[in-house]
């Protein structure tokens, strides 16, 4: 298999995911083989992230799907860490609950500049439909084939599944050694992770939603 390496710099992370938008017409055809299942089912409310930096060891992405509990599928691409390093978390998700207007609920932590006293993750998994940040990635291999990604939050994927990742012209993916991002922000449906210390956590509920109550 062809790779290749080295340090590559984007100005906005969705550029990344360039090659994969050939990936996602492979998708939708495993999708209808049964090929590519469901990670796990979810509410099928997106909500909303934000970090001034995130360091990340052994990056590994790829496509997937998330089921609503009535079966509405959400194509995703899944963000895989070993280890992640978080600096200034914001998260944010709203609620309509009808008379009494829309409520967000934010969720803030790890605002320290010591790197010890910011959010650790290990084994993170992050379904998401839309990422921008800056990015620096390290020993980046970009046409992967998914079946053979390594980690060990791919391998709880896998385990999660039940099976591998599929191959050849449904299996596109990309690996890092690791992953620098700033400035992100992020939609997604899902975050799973073996463990998510949040240093500093803050938890407040606001009437409203939009720019100046939720992260973004």
């Amino acid at each position: 298999m062809s790779k290749t390496y080295g340090k590559t710099r984007w100005k906005r992370f969705a550029l990344v995911m360039v090659p994969s938008i050939a990936a996602t017409a492979g998708i939708g055809v495993s999708i209808a083989q049964s090929a590519l299942a469901a990670s796990f089912s979810v509410s099928g409310q997106s909500f909303k992230v934000t970090t001034d930096q995130l360091h990340g060891t052994n990056f590994a992405q790829f496509g997937g799907v998330d089921l609503e509990t009535n079966g509405t599928p959400h194509v995703i691409a899944v963000s895989a860490f070993d280890h992640a390093t978080i600096k200034n978390l914001c998260q944010s998700v709203v609620t309509d609950l009808g008379p009494l207007g829309k409520w967000t609920l934010v969720l803030n932590a790890g605002q320290s500049d010591d790197p010890a006293k910011q959010v650790q993750a290990s084994n993170l998994l992050i379904d998401l439909n839309q990422l921008n940040a800056d990015a620096t990635f390290n020993n980046i291999a970009i046409g992967q084939d998914a079946s053979t990604l390594k980690g060990t939050a791919t391998q709880g994927w896998k385990d999660h599944m039940g099976h591998g990742l599929p191959s050849g012209a449904t299996g596109f993916a990309q690996a890092a050694d690791s992953a620098d991002l700033s400035n992100v922000q992020q939609t997604a449906y899902a975050t799973s992770a073996g463990t998510f210390s949040l240093n500093g956590l803050k938890l407040n509920i606001h009437q409203g939603s939009g720019a100046g109550v939720e992260c973004y």
